[in-house]
């Protein structure tokens, strides 16, 4: 796959297909043309007497300290060396590739006064499969994501450390030899044109919607399997009934669940009839199956504006100053990333919900007194064996981490640089968080699907009907992996088959394949 940066905005599919994907990145010609044109307005201020922020000036503080032309290309230099100062573990290598493709497609706006060869340095570094490394902290989200994003231009420059598209660490001079690619001098301007952006936030958002995306229907799925071996009823799900409170995620969800459960004899069986054949004694569900689509309609909802947000955000040439269409260099506040830190940490609110109520649903079924005549745990023989019973302490430990995490970060301001930058963002430390809590989500999915799998089992087994197609199809692709009903067995491999089955979407796959989940 090729993407072609310049001619429009980048979409969040583009943008996973080069972070995650290593999709092929080139430059429209236009667009190089207009990064020329711009560098020359750029250069015409180099020699002014009047300051000019970045160009003539020192950063942050220090903004009103006059440079002297003889010391401005060491002036960019020492900027992007000093900025990469982060620490801890080494941050993900999508998260750096996206990072390193959305400051290149900020240059390519030909906002920044960038020269063209800086572009075309970062497309080559990409498409090399090449990833600086950066650790997990040094960005507070405010004059951009600094210390990230200066890593990435140190790379650039031949210096600092990478890894090879191998996965081996190595001396970035050294990488940048072995693929042909000759280090940027950086100069005026152009070493905080690759630092002053939020690149790294915006880039963890669109892996995160992404991610989601998948999640958010395979919780519908898995809410479909506990509703149907629970013993609930399809009829809450009602598309007329949904339509008396019109958000748009609850009626996709709603959705999802009639057609996971059509066809099912385990719900036909305790459908009350028009002569009171199979009357039901239950007047309601519980919360957790009867407003599944409240619940994960509304993270659907919440996603939806995370992603105008996103997609508002890849529409933006981000940089401070900015070279303007009329041929100015102006100061402005666009590299602060409060816009996403408020919707990273909205997700992970809306995350550690979707999670709270899938522990939920997998709890009833290990409670006899709320299965619906299931044994005690799921297990094969309740006493000497377990069942099931620690998957799901498993999950809430995860739901718990999860609430924790729901905690928004961009509340969280902490002044900086001598208090000339008194108010930052916090959105990397934001975007950080929720990609634990998406993983977390993952788990906590998984674990139900691992339990409703087994309590269908168990539940078609004693009323000698089948589920419905879809269900059937689920848990016939997870019974690959992990066998069916009986006594302990070591549980872990099973939870982690489970997983993996969730994340890579196996098990969304199998049911889709036999009926439409959005």
């Amino acid at each position: 796959m090729q993407i072609t940066l310049g001619r429009r905005p980048l979409t969040i599919d583009e943008v996973v297909a080069v972070a995650r994907h290593d999709a092929t990145v080139v430059i429209d010609a236009e667009a190089l043309a207009a990064m020329a044109a711009t560098r020359a307005i750029v250069e015409g201020l180099a020699d002014d007497v009047e300051p000019h922020y970045g160009i003539s000036t020192g950063f942050g503080a220090l903004a009103t300290t006059h440079i002297p032309v003889e010391k401005r290309a060491e002036l960019q230099r020492s900027l992007v060396r000093s900025h990469a100062a982060s620490s801890g573990p080494e941050v993900e290598r999508e998260v750096v590739r996206g990072t390193m493709l959305l400051r290149l497609q900020t240059l390519t706006t030909a906002r920044t006064g960038a020269r063209p060869i800086v572009a075309e340095t970062y497309a080559a570094v990409l498409n090399a499969g090449l990833t600086p490394i950066v650790g997990e902290y040094g960005s507070l989200g405010c004059s951009g994501d600094l210390a990230p994003l200066a890593h990435c231009a140190l790379a650039v420059m031949g210096e600092g450390t990478v890894r090879d598209a191998r996965g081996a660490l190595m001396p970035a001079a050294q990488a940048l030899a072995a693929a042909g690619i000759e280090p940027v001098a950086l100069r005026e301007k152009e070493g905080l044109a690759l630092i002053n952006g939020t690149d790294g936030m915006l880039g963890m958002l669109a892996l995160a919607l992404t991610d989601l995306d998948r999640l958010v229907a395979t919780a519908d799925l898995a809410a479909g399997l506990s509703v149907e071996a629970l013993l609930g009823t399809d009829r809450p799900f009602a598309a007329d009934l949904l339509a008396l409170r019109a958000h748009p995620g609850q009626a996709t969800s709603a959705e999802d669940l009639r057609r996971v459960l059509s066809g099912s004899a385990v719900v036909a069986s305790h459908r009350p009839g028009d002569d009171g054949t199979h009357d039901c004694t239950r007047v309601q569900d519980a919360y957790s199956l009867r407003c599944a689509p409240q619940v994960h309609g509304a993270v659907r909802d919440t996603m939806a504006h995370a992603a105008a947000v996103a997609n508002r955000e890849l529409a933006s040439a981000i940089d401070n100053p900015v070279v303007t269409l009329d041929g100015r260099v102006e100061s402005n506040g666009s590299f602060l990333g409060a816009p996403l830190g408020y919707v990273l940490d909205f997700l992970a609110i809306a995350v550690a919900d979707l999670a709270s109520m899938s522990e939920r649903r997998t709890d009833r079924f290990l409670d006899a007194s709320r299965s619906q005549g299931l044994p005690p745990f799921l297990a094969h023989d309740p006493g000497v064996d377990s069942g099931h019973m620690i998957a799901q302490y498993t999950q809430a430990g995860i739901v718990g981490e999860l609430k924790r995490l729901a905690v928004p970060a961009s509340v969280d301001s902490i002044p900086s640089s001598a208090m000339h930058e008194d108010h930052v963002a916090m959105g990397w430390s934001a975007a950080r968080k929720l990609r634990r809590a998406i993983d977390g989500l993952t788990r906590v999915v998984a674990i139900e699907l691992l339990t409703a799998a087994r309590g269908l089992d168990l539940r078609c087994a004693a009323l000698g009907v089948a589920s419905a197609p879809a269900t059937a199809a689920v848990v016939a692709a997870l019974r690959e992996h992990v066998d069916g009903p009986g006594p302990d067995r070591y549980l872990a491999p099973e939870i982690e088959h489970a997983v993996r089955l969730t994340d890579d979407g196996t098990l969304l796959a199998a049911a889709r394949a036999v009926t439409e989940i959005r």
